[in-house]
Protein backbone atom coordinates (compact mmCIF):
# COMPACT_ATOMS: atom_id res chain seq x y z
CA UNK A 1 0.00 0.00 0.00
CA UNK A 2 1.29 3.10 -0.85
CA UNK A 3 -0.19 5.65 1.50
CA UNK A 4 1.33 9.09 -0.58
CA UNK A 5 -1.02 7.78 -3.88
CA UNK A 6 -3.73 7.14 -1.41
CA UNK A 7 -4.00 10.72 0.11
CA UNK A 8 -3.52 12.03 -3.22
CA UNK A 9 -5.89 10.42 -4.90
CA UNK A 10 -8.35 10.53 -1.86
CA UNK A 11 -7.66 14.56 -1.88
CA UNK A 12 -8.24 14.74 -5.42
CA UNK A 13 -11.22 12.65 -5.60
CA UNK A 14 -12.72 14.75 -2.41
CA UNK A 15 -12.68 18.11 -4.23
CA UNK A 16 -14.14 16.74 -7.25
CA UNK A 17 -17.03 14.90 -5.24
CA UNK A 18 -17.81 18.04 -3.24
CA UNK A 19 -18.15 19.95 -6.20
CA UNK A 20 -20.30 17.23 -7.72
CA UNK A 21 -22.35 17.86 -4.00
CA UNK A 22 -22.65 21.78 -4.83
CA UNK A 23 -23.85 20.96 -8.81
CA UNK A 24 -26.23 18.27 -7.09
CA UNK A 25 -28.30 21.33 -5.39
CA UNK A 26 -28.99 22.61 -9.07
CA UNK A 27 -32.77 21.19 -10.28
CA UNK A 28 -32.50 18.67 -12.84
CA UNK A 29 -28.59 18.14 -12.95
CA UNK A 30 -28.49 15.90 -9.22
CA UNK A 31 -29.72 12.90 -11.60
CA UNK A 32 -26.85 13.78 -13.36
CA UNK A 33 -24.41 13.99 -10.73
CA UNK A 34 -25.36 10.89 -8.97
CA UNK A 35 -24.37 8.74 -11.26
CA UNK A 36 -21.30 10.64 -12.51
CA UNK A 37 -20.74 10.29 -8.32
CA UNK A 38 -20.14 6.33 -8.88
CA UNK A 39 -17.67 7.03 -11.86
CA UNK A 40 -15.37 9.77 -9.96
CA UNK A 41 -15.33 6.84 -7.09
CA UNK A 42 -14.07 4.32 -9.95
CA UNK A 43 -11.88 7.25 -11.21
CA UNK A 44 -10.23 7.70 -7.61
CA UNK A 45 -9.65 3.62 -7.16
CA UNK A 46 -7.75 4.16 -11.15
CA UNK A 47 -5.60 7.36 -9.83
CA UNK A 48 -4.47 5.34 -6.70
CA UNK A 49 -3.15 2.55 -8.42
CA UNK A 50 -1.71 4.61 -11.28
CA UNK A 51 0.05 6.56 -8.81
CA UNK A 52 1.45 3.40 -7.49
CA UNK A 53 5.38 2.76 -7.91
CA UNK A 54 5.48 -0.30 -10.37
CA UNK A 55 4.96 -3.12 -10.29
CA UNK A 56 1.35 -2.50 -10.04
CA UNK A 57 -0.81 -5.75 -8.91
CA UNK A 58 -4.30 -5.78 -9.47
CA UNK A 59 -4.73 -6.55 -5.14
CA UNK A 60 -2.49 -3.55 -4.70
CA UNK A 61 -4.46 -1.35 -6.83
CA UNK A 62 -7.57 -2.64 -5.24
CA UNK A 63 -6.12 -2.28 -2.02
CA UNK A 64 -5.34 1.47 -3.07
CA UNK A 65 -8.78 2.37 -4.73
CA UNK A 66 -10.67 1.39 -1.94
CA UNK A 67 -8.37 3.24 0.85
CA UNK A 68 -8.27 6.33 -1.48
CA UNK A 69 -12.13 6.42 -2.16
CA UNK A 70 -12.92 5.78 1.33
CA UNK A 71 -10.39 9.12 2.23
CA UNK A 72 -12.82 11.26 -0.86
CA UNK A 73 -16.00 10.05 0.41
CA UNK A 74 -15.53 10.62 3.82
CA UNK A 75 -14.47 14.11 3.47
CA UNK A 76 -16.95 15.09 0.66
CA UNK A 77 -19.39 13.55 3.03
CA UNK A 78 -18.55 15.51 5.74
CA UNK A 79 -18.47 18.53 4.22
CA UNK A 80 -22.29 17.22 2.27
CA UNK A 81 -23.64 17.27 6.06
CA UNK A 82 -22.54 20.52 6.31
CA UNK A 83 -23.41 22.20 3.26
CA UNK A 84 -26.62 20.22 3.65
CA UNK A 85 -27.79 21.64 6.89
CA UNK A 86 -27.07 25.08 5.55
CA UNK A 87 -29.10 24.61 3.03
CA UNK A 88 -31.57 23.01 4.59
CA UNK A 89 -31.69 25.82 7.73
CA UNK A 90 -32.01 28.75 4.82
CA UNK A 91 -35.27 27.01 2.33
CA UNK A 92 -36.09 24.21 4.01
CA UNK A 93 -37.83 25.24 7.08
CA UNK A 94 -39.94 27.59 5.33
CA UNK A 95 -40.89 25.24 2.50
CA UNK A 96 -41.34 22.50 5.09
CA UNK A 97 -43.55 24.87 7.40
CA UNK A 98 -45.52 26.33 4.21
CA UNK A 99 -45.99 22.61 3.34
CA UNK A 100 -47.36 21.98 6.91
CA UNK A 101 -49.41 24.76 6.79
CA UNK A 102 -51.01 23.13 3.34
CA UNK A 103 -52.11 19.66 4.80
CA UNK A 104 -55.37 19.68 5.96
CA UNK A 105 -56.73 19.23 9.78
CA UNK A 106 -56.98 15.54 9.30
CA UNK A 107 -53.80 14.68 8.27
CA UNK A 108 -52.35 16.93 11.44
CA UNK A 109 -54.84 15.31 13.46
CA UNK A 110 -53.30 11.83 12.17
CA UNK A 111 -50.01 12.93 12.89
CA UNK A 112 -50.65 14.66 16.73
CA UNK A 113 -52.53 10.97 17.49
CA UNK A 114 -48.90 9.36 16.55
CA UNK A 115 -47.42 11.64 18.77
CA UNK A 116 -45.87 13.82 16.03
CA UNK A 117 -45.90 17.58 16.57
CA UNK A 118 -45.94 18.82 13.34
CA UNK A 119 -44.31 22.48 14.36
CA UNK A 120 -41.05 20.20 15.51
CA UNK A 121 -40.65 18.96 12.29
CA UNK A 122 -40.47 22.96 10.93
CA UNK A 123 -37.70 23.83 13.74
CA UNK A 124 -34.28 22.83 15.14
CA UNK A 125 -35.68 18.80 14.71
CA UNK A 126 -35.89 18.78 10.59
CA UNK A 127 -32.25 20.07 10.48
CA UNK A 128 -31.10 17.56 12.95
CA UNK A 129 -33.34 15.09 11.10
CA UNK A 130 -31.55 16.02 7.83
CA UNK A 131 -28.32 15.88 9.45
CA UNK A 132 -28.61 12.39 10.40
CA UNK A 133 -30.09 10.84 6.92
CA UNK A 134 -26.96 12.60 6.12
CA UNK A 135 -24.66 10.72 8.16
CA UNK A 136 -26.52 7.19 7.28
CA UNK A 137 -25.91 8.16 3.73
CA UNK A 138 -22.57 9.00 4.07
CA UNK A 139 -21.81 5.13 5.85
CA UNK A 140 -23.42 3.83 3.03
CA UNK A 141 -21.79 5.86 1.08
CA UNK A 142 -18.24 4.64 2.58
CA UNK A 143 -19.20 1.30 1.43
CA UNK A 144 -19.83 1.82 -2.26
CA UNK A 145 -16.72 3.90 -2.49
CA UNK A 146 -14.78 1.24 -1.16
CA UNK A 147 -16.51 -1.64 -3.95
CA UNK A 148 -15.97 0.95 -6.65
CA UNK A 149 -12.51 2.17 -5.96
CA UNK A 150 -11.31 -1.36 -5.22
CA UNK A 151 -12.73 -2.34 -8.40
CA UNK A 152 -11.18 0.70 -10.21
CA UNK A 153 -7.77 0.01 -8.73
CA UNK A 154 -7.67 -3.96 -9.58
CA UNK A 155 -8.92 -2.82 -13.18
CA UNK A 156 -5.86 -0.49 -13.45
CA UNK A 157 -3.29 -2.25 -11.55
CA UNK A 158 -3.65 -5.69 -13.43
CA UNK A 159 -4.09 -3.84 -16.85
CA UNK A 160 -0.85 -1.42 -15.93
CA UNK A 161 1.77 -3.57 -14.18
CA UNK A 162 4.69 -1.38 -15.25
Amino acid sequence: MDMQAVLKAGGLGAVVLIVLSLLGFIPCVGCITFILTFVAYVGIGVLAANWMPPPRTASGGATNGALAAVVAGLISGLANMVISGIYFAITGTAQFGQALSDLPPDQLAALSELGIDPGMLAGGAGIAGVLGLSAVCCTLGLVLAALLGAAGGAFWGNSHPN
